[in-house]
């Protein structure tokens, strides 16, 4: 691995942002919303950004969306962070996004979970292989969330592109990620802990070196003290900060994750940083639970 990929290693061993996509009231993107949410991300100290991500709603943005999604992240990090765009949908899909992005500036790519209903695992590695294969310059991050697929066939993807460079692990299993990174490679990828906050301690002590945050949209400082902690190995210390944000990530993972993005989108609509307004199939947060949010929002600003 050339030292240029040990470069994007060393930036996925950080809080990988998730950003949100604010929208208009006529529900076209807001471009001077999302600039803004991004300088606050990066003013904030937070120094790998994934636009299209599922934080950013990638499966409700049409293919142009995502596209000028990508163009803003790249102009907004202006060099002052390290861009992984989201691609995935059919393959010729992906391929597009990936050269667009190596276009715009990005150095890597995360690859959605495949959601094609019939996923084999030497299928899963022919799909990553393509992409990979299109833009070897970039580094490229399976985002992994079927608990089926083996370490070892990320092992064998790992041997055929030099560019994988890192995982986004979203199996909600610390015991199986412990296995599974051993067997496809501790040391040749960098690990991310997938399912951000609330994992990142139990998957830090098993090997990830950094963790995905859509929280980090409304407090970088909480995101960026937990890292800290976890940098230093003081799970005392992650832990009390995990504490802090238990109840916001619950809110989000309530309901099977309905709210995931929604309850990001309301706590930044109450500091008054973008609308609260979502896209469908997600639905806005109802009024008796707005002021829950907006409480835990202004607390950590305090």
């Amino acid at each position: 691995m050339t030292m240029t990929f040990e470069h994007l290693k060393n930036a996925l061993a950080d809080v990988v942002a998730i950003p949100v996509t604010p929208f208009t009231a006529e529900g076209e993107l807001d471009c001077e919303a999302h600039r803004a949410l991004l300088r606050r991300l990066i003013d904030g100290g937070v120094r790998t950004l994934t636009p299209n991500g599922n934080t950013g709603e990638f499966y409700a943005l049409t293919p142009e969306e995502r596209s000028l999604v990508t163009e803003l992240t790249i102009d907004a990090a202006g060099g002052n962070a390290t861009v992984l765009v989201g691609v995935g949908h059919d393959l010729p899909t992906a391929v597009a996004a990936a050269r667009h992005a190596r276009t715009c500036g990005a150095q890597m790519l995360m690859v959605h979970q495949p959601v094609h209903p019939y996923v084999s695992e030497g299928g899963w590695v022919d799909y990553h292989r393509a992409i990979a294969e299109a833009v070897p310059e970039l580094g490229v991050v399976p985002y992994i969330r079927n608990a089926q697929l083996s370490g070892v066939r990320l092992a064998e993807l790992g041997d055929l592109c030099p560019n994988v460079v890192g995982v986004k692990y979203a199996v909600p299993d610390a015991a199986r990620f412990a296995g599974f990174a051993r067997d496809a490679g501790l040391d040749r990828f960098a690990w991310v802990a997938g399912l951000a906050e609330p994992y990142a301690p139990s998957y830090f002590a098993s090997g990830a070196t950094g963790f995905t945050s859509g929280l980090v949209n409304v407090c970088p400082s909480l995101s960026l003290e937990m890292l800290s902690a976890l940098r230093a190995g003081d799970y005392a210390a992650a832990m009390k900060v995990w504490e802090r944000i238990r109840r916001f990530e619950e809110l989000r993972a309530a309901d099977g994750s309905a709210d995931n993005v929604t309850v990001v989108k309301e706590a930044l609509a109450s500091l008054g940083l973008c609308r609260r307004d979502i896209r469908p199939p997600s639905r806005e947060l109802p009024e008796s639970r707005r002021a829950e949010v907006a409480a835990i929002a202004a607390g950590w600003q305090a």
